[in-house]
């Protein structure tokens, strides 16, 4: 396959996994909505009402998963350096996604009313996750270290816009490639995981909150991104 062509396809699969994540983002902003009314409101809700809410918007969630896995499929080291993320985003990530230890800072800084055995459950469940996390760290160090050069992340950053050749003789191989895409699935496992349970430890007002402050601090990163790299390309053209 010659550049012209692998730029093409990542070209591409960045726009078909934008495409998608431009209708999610609205999707998720109307979640965000029904969120923030039902937490104003909880007092007046039926606990089903509110577990509905809860399965809809983890739905939501396994839903972005499910299509990053298929973009992954596709080209893996395009999802490492994801051109759909803005510059301050991608200040975020962690294996291709947020760290599975945010979920914790999150539940502790917007729920005050935990019970003491939930806190205990949360304290295992977040030695757990980070026991999986170092693991994860490790296996992505191991595929740093098959790299000889330039590193993993800056071969995912310049993939498309340097030849294939140049791209396997810095350990670009198949079997790179599967062990990436292993790593990324499951770290996107782990996530998901994690924050499923959460919500099991939580009571459905509490997961309200919780879901509310995530879903809040995913969309505020993505506007400011958005303000700054509009910003940077304006002070660029001048």
């Amino acid at each position: 396959m010659s550049s012209g062509s692998s730029r093409t396809s990542t070209t591409t699969n960045a726009g078909s996994f934008e495409s998608f994540l431009e209708i999610w983002l609205v999707r998720q902003e109307h979640y965000l909505e029904e969120l923030l009314s039902s937490q104003q409101h909880s007092h007046e809700s039926r606990d089903e009402d509110l577990r509905e809410l809860i399965d809809r918007v983890l739905s939501h969630y396994h839903q972005y998963y499910v299509e990053k896995s298929r973009a992954a499929q596709r080209d893996i080291f395009l999802v490492f350096s994801p051109k759909w993320f803005t510059t301050f985003e991608r200040t975020f990530l962690w294996i291709s996604g947020f760290k599975p230890g945010l979920v914790f800072r999150l539940a502790y800084e917007t729920i005050k009313d935990l019970a003491e055995d939930q806190r205990v459950k949360i304290a295992n469940l977040s030695k757990e996750t980070k026991v999986q996390e170092r693991s994860l760290n490790d296996e992505l160090a191991k595929i740093q270290e098959s790299v000889a050069s330039p590193p993993l992340l800056e071969v995912a950053r310049t993939h498309g816009r340097v030849s294939d050749p140049l791209v396997e003789a810095a350990g670009a191989t198949e079997t790179m490639r599967s062990s990436m895409e292993s790593v990324v699935a499951s770290a996107d496992l782990l996530r998901m995981t994690t924050a499923v349970k959460m919500v099991e430890i939580l009571n459905p007002v509490q997961n309200v909150r919780f879901l509310a402050a995530a879903t809040q601090l995913q969309l505020r990163i993505r506007s400011l991104g958005l303000q700054r790299d509009a910003e940077r390309g304006v002070n660029d053209s001048l």
